[in-house]
């Protein structure tokens, strides 16, 4: 019984980040989800109650919490800010490739038309670069003016507007390659001793596909 539950709650999940992906949140309905999962609507309602409780359901799946952070980010032997550089290009591809993660994006970016409170991931975003950029501070690889909390503040803010835009405005542009010059730009000004190219490199050696569904 278990077993089928998770299955049910699992189909109607994906099909709700599917649509809402698609066309947003208000234009979705409950029939649709229904229609899409192969589920009947009694059980869309039985498994969340209701079309807000299943958009909260869908942002917590994976775009609120980030669970490859954790191990991510405090991975030994990986100079700190090579972590944090290849952990924006997982990060990137989720948003690119995973449906979970583009549709928590998307609901998070209409969170005003929903009417329950929409969790965002970026206090765990900024809590992970603030203490990768702190490591960084230690270990000499830092500029001397760079303040890590404030600093962090400022990245994960332009690279959320980087992932935004990019989408609305960059229609043939892969998110992953406006990222690596972007990183080009920023490292510029991060690093003691600048080598942007150098550390992008060496970061994409380490970068790997972010868990999915």
């Amino acid at each position: 019984m278990q077993d089928r539950a998770r299955a049910t709650r699992k189909s109607l999940l994906e099909a709700a980040a599917h649509l809402f992906v698609e066309q947003g949140y208000a234009r979705t309905s409950i029939n649709e989800i229904s229609e899409l999962s192969g589920r009947t609507s009694g059980a869309v309602y039985f498994h969340y109650s209701s079309k807000e409780r299943l958009a909260l359901a869908v942002v917590r799946e994976q775009f609120a919490s980030w669970p490859l952070l954790a191990d991510r980010y405090a991975a030994p032997g990986v100079p700190p800010l090579e972590k944090l550089v290849a952990l924006s290009f997982d990060i990137a591809k989720a948003l690119r490739d995973d449906v979970m993660t583009r549709a928590g994006a998307r609901l998070w970016a209409e969170r005003r038309t929903i009417d329950v409170a929409i969790p965002t991931p970026f206090a765990v975003w900024t809590a992970a670069v603030a203490r990768l950029l702190a490591e960084a501070r230690d270990e000499g690889e830092l500029a001397d003016d760079v303040e890590p909390s404030s600093t962090a503040t400022t990245l994960v803010c332009t690279f959320f507007g980087l992932y935004d835009l990019t989408e609305e405005m960059a229609e043939h542009e892969d998110l992953s390659d406006r990222l690596h010059r972007w990183w080009l730009l920023i490292l510029k000004a991060l690093q003691a001793r600048p080598e942007p190219d150098a550390l992008v490199a060496r970061a994409l050696t380490h970068h790997r596909p972010a868990p999915t569904g």
